[in-house]
């Protein structure tokens, strides 16, 4: 009897954490924009670790990076993620502007090829996407063809988004002009390297993730 009791407890343990969604997010948005910044911002908050290296040249992700099991808490509610960092969406990417940040042509040819793939498997894998970041520079006009191109997509396969205008701490940061560019979203305002206004973005992620 005793062991019955015990395997039914263990069923009704196993049938809680096994219902336990896992949501996974992505980030996405043109190069440098801060997404890895944020990734990292996350991760540091809740693991202690960070997630990818950041760099001034576009295009320094070039492959999708995951951190899975990412358990995040606000307002007394506890959600677990699953982060997708994807590389910057560009229309068009051109070695020749990483000749100027000291490449040679190889490697600019061949940082260029990668930056492309990358940018194919970003849209491909928004289709695994359960709720999406789009993670923008606040101080750079939001109305790109880049810009218009995440968003199209994202409506044409209605996944919940949440705009993160980045970089606030910036003189030129016009927050106003990002939630004119895409009122059909929720625009939270941060600064991913500093911290700022941190704490409002884990609520809206929450509100848009329940």
């Amino acid at each position: 009897m005793l062991q019955i009791i015990k395997r039914f407890v263990n069923k009704i343990f196993r049938d809680i954490f096994s219902s336990r969604k896992i949501l996974k997010v992505g980030f996405y948005g043109p190069p440098n924009g801060g997404k890895t910044t944020l990734a990292n911002r996350i991760c540091k908050d809740w693991l202690g670790e960070e997630m990818g290296s950041v760099s001034n040249v576009a295009h320094e992700t070039r492959e999708i990076t995951i951190k899975e099991n990412v358990t995040i808490r606000s307002q007394g509610k506890e959600l677990m993620f699953n982060f997708v960092d994807t590389p910057g969406i560009a229309t068009k990417i051109d070695y020749e502007d990483f000749l100027k940040h000291g490449f040679t042509v190889r490697d600019a040819k061949e940082r260029a090829k990668e930056a492309t793939k990358g940018v194919i498997d970003s849209i491909t894998w928004l289709d695994t996407m359960d709720v999406v970041l789009v993670v923008l520079d606040s101080t750079i006009n939001p109305y790109s063809q880049v810009n218009i191109t995440i968003i199209g997509n994202l409506q044409a396969r209605k996944i919940p988004v949440l705009i993160v205008a980045n970089k606030i701490d910036l003189k030129k940061s016009d927050l106003n002009k990002i939630k004119a560019a895409f009122p059909q979203y929720d625009v939270v305002g941060i600064s991913a390297k500093h911290g700022n206004n941190i704490d409002e973005f884990y609520e809206a992620l929450f509100v848009l993730a329940g």
